[in-house]
């Protein structure tokens, strides 16, 4: 991967950021930067897979801002923060808009590359640089390893987004997929572009965007996804706006399985799709279907798929009721193919038949039974539950 480019000169908001920096550091900010030169390891599950040998769990933040677009907090913070949150990946995405309106300039991306690559520690801890292509109707999309970005005058459709995107080794993201009105111009799928687009998230902030605007009358942000032809991974989030990037408990997440962790190991990861979305911190979710591993292809038109799914949170979880729900294609809402009883700490393994002619992909929702689903879908639809993680897809390939 290229390294980033290096600062010549302040940028617009750096005096600004510099005394919210001050603020922020005499009301709340003196023990979080303290404690950001000692890392902490969280609790949580060993990194290890008990279905893989080959690739290690790092836990990631991979959207997050800072008074350089529409957040409170001093970019010099932020991933000293997430480092000492015990994160192991960690990106800054400020919103890239309309000639800097509450968004990136030039001499501020180039500030946001200096301090990625000061804070990143390759092997122990991988920072980046990315930003948030935000369109106030068609959606909002996350870009990583660029070394240029794009505002709305560079790129003001969807069209315009791929067509940049396309001419890059960059990879992106759907971000809280159904708030803006337009959602991508309904996904509008765009194939040349289709091995650049590996995520879609799941979880942002506190919420779980599986029947996001369903009772609206749209189709879940999966379905609609994931039926237009985009292949992308399930991630979740935090999207920071505040200052304590890393540290909430309960706002999403992602977990990346890597062979090192560096930024060309994070990449590689990512184009995989060998990830997942959660929302609980310590979290470890690996899962294969006949043997191949979440975001891959199964040679298959019909038959028996056997999953093989290793959860685990440690301790703190042992044993601990959860439900894996196998979701495929529906019209508006997932089909659930079946539902399957588990607990934490444990490898589970189940069979499913599946049939192309039903669809092309399918996901592994985990969830907490005892708890209510707070943007739910139809009536009795076994997702109505919590969710705790997602896996990112298969795709059926005859």
């Amino acid at each position: 991967m290229s390294g980033h480019e290096t600062v010549t000169g302040p940028s617009r908001r750096a005096a600004l950021a510099a005394a919210g920096g001050l603020l922020i550091t005499a009301v709340s900010g003196a023990t979080r930067t303290a404690a950001a030169a000692a890392p902490r390891t969280p609790p949580g599950a060993a990194r290890t897979s008990r279905l893989s040998t080959d690739t290690l769990l790092v836990h990631a933040d991979m959207h997050n801002h800072t008074i350089m677009s529409d957040g409170d907090g001093d970019p010099e913070a932020a991933f000293a923060s997430m480092r000492a949150a015990g994160l192991d990946v960690a990106a800054l995405t400020d919103h890239s808009t309309l000639f800097s309106v509450e968004g990136l300039d030039g001499a501020e991306w180039r500030r946001t590359g200096e301090l990625a690559d000061a804070a990143n520690d390759p092997g122990r801890y991988t920072a980046i640089r990315g930003f948030e292509w935000s369109h106030p109707l068609l959606g909002h999309a996350n870009v990583w390893f660029t070394d240029d970005w794009v505002d709305l005058l560079g790129a003001g459709s969807m069209g315009g987004f791929f067509q940049w995107l396309g001419a890059r080794q960059a990879v992106a993201s759907f971000n809280h997929p159904g708030r803006e009105p337009l959602r991508f111009g309904g996904f509008d799928y765009t194939p040349a572009v289709r091995e650049q687009l590996v995520g879609l998230e799941m979880f942002n902030r506190t919420d779980d965007y599986l029947f996001q605007g369903w009772s609206s009358g749209s189709d879940s942000p999966l379905v609609a996804c994931l039926n237009a032809g985009w292949r992308t991974g399930l991630s979740g989030v935090t999207d920071e706006h505040g200052t304590d990037w890393g540290f909430p408990e309960g706002k999403g997440r992602s977990g990346l399985w890597v062979t090192e962790n560096t930024r060309q190991g994070v990449f590689e990861a990512m184009r995989a799709r060998r990830f997942f979305a959660t929302r609980v911190s310590g979290l470890r979710l690996d899962a294969t279907a006949n043997g191949v591993r979440m975001g891959g292809e199964l040679a298959l038109a019909a038959g028996d798929v056997r999953f093989a799914v290793d959860l685990d949170r440690g301790p703190d979880w042992q044993d601990r009721p959860l439900v894996v729900q196998v979701l495929r294609p529906g019209t508006d809402v997932p089909a659930v193919a079946d539902v399957v009883e588990t607990v934490a700490g444990r490898l589970v393994e189940f069979t499913v038949p599946l049939d192309v002619e039903d669809g092309d992909w399918v996901v592994l929702r985990v969830s907490d039974p005892t708890r209510a689903n707070e943007t739910p879908g139809p009536a009795g639809h076994p997702c109505n539950d919590w969710g705790v993680a997602y896996t990112s897809p298969w795709w059926l390939v005859p």
